[in-house]
């Protein structure tokens, strides 16, 4: 288990690399939801969600012999920007695996920092390819089996913690559990009250699946929402979540989608449908824990077009 010594530790490294993104107040969405809202702002840390922090900390942890022989990363869109971002940023050279139905604009970043970037047709073929690139030399920074990048995704939670005010409830979306392992960790060890929550969408379910089999399985993958379609979660955030974390919550595509306009239109962010599930889910989480309730949303990522965001809303009809 990731401990608050190895967050901390992670935070001193990644801290000239990275930006401690705001943890604001939102009036906009605590009018909408009715309850008082604080949203840790990661679609404003570079390369445009948190995925940064856990790519720089394996990064940096890597030793000559790896650097030399270059990394290799799997990706539904976030963590291979991040990784191909930061990679070049710190002269490692790096092979980003996607499936082709990753977003465009994260297949365009991939490739203009000059990383070296192979498509695959399926998430689970993804996972595959990068696994024999492995084999063949290529060090692999996995997107969540990985302690260094959990600790590094883990600063999320220990700056919520650090900046926020008091909260009761905390939101976090889940893919292949990285990010909520590390922000349960984080919490549960400086604000030990505080209920962390996680949140799928519907046909991205390897969490809910895997607490339901007791343990990680292969689940079959449907959602729109790319970013969160891990094919499996690892034992290590299958662990973490099922120790620390109250409830994981699934939420339909279209809710996701129509959170995207929520937080566009009262939030005054644009984040991915990845974020704009957590709307719907604090609803849910609301009526779960009633009145006093005090929420906050890891707002993980804003890696989305605007054509993208209105293409799904018209398929959803949402207006």
């Amino acid at each position: 288990m990731i401990g608050i010594a190895d967050i901390r530790a992670a935070g001193e490294r990644i801290a000239g690399h990275v930006v401690r993104t705001p943890t604001v107040e939102s009036p906009g969405l605590s009018a909408l939801l009715g309850a008082p809202v604080t949203a840790k702002l990661e679609l404003l840390q570079r390369t445009g969600s948190f995925k940064a922090r856990g790519a720089t900390a394996r990064l940096l942890a890597l030793d000559e012999a790896e650097r030399a022989a270059g990394v290799v990363a799997v990706s539904g869109g976030n963590h291979g920007i991040a990784l191909s971002v930061m990679a070049a940023a710190l002269e490692v050279k790096a092979t980003v695996v996607m499936p082709r139905s990753a977003p465009a604009r994260s297949v365009e970043i991939v490739e203009s920092t000059g990383a070296s970037l192979r498509l695959t047709d399926g998430m689970g073929e993804a996972f595959a390819l990068a696994d024999r690139l492995r084999d063949e030399g290529l060090t692999l920074v996995h997107p969540f089996d990985d302690p260094a990048v959990i600790a590094g995704q883990g600063t999320v939670g220990l700056e919520c913690a650090e900046d926020a005010g008091e909260l009761t409830d905390v939101l976090v979306s889940i893919g292949g559990g990285g990010l909520i392992s590390g922000v349960a960790a984080a919490l549960h060890a400086l604000r030990p009250g505080v209920r962390v929550w996680g949140v799928e969408t519907e046909g991205a379910e390897a969490m809910s699946k895997a607490l339901a089999a007791g343990g990680p399985v292969p689940v079959a993958l449907s959602s729109v929402v790319s970013t969160l379609s891990a094919p499996t979660v690892s034992q290590l955030t299958y662990d973490h979540v099922s120790a620390l974390v109250t409830e994981v919550l699934v939420v339909p595509d279209a809710e996701a989608v129509r959170g995207c306009l929520d937080l566009a239109e009262h939030a005054k962010v644009w984040a991915e449908p990845a974020a704009g599930c957590l709307l719907p889910a604090a609803r849910r989480v609301l009526e779960r824990v009633g009145d006093g309730a005090r929420l906050g949303l890891v707002v993980c990522g804003g890696n989305t077009t605007p054509v993208e965001v209105m293409g799904w809303a018209g398929r959803f009809g949402l207006r």
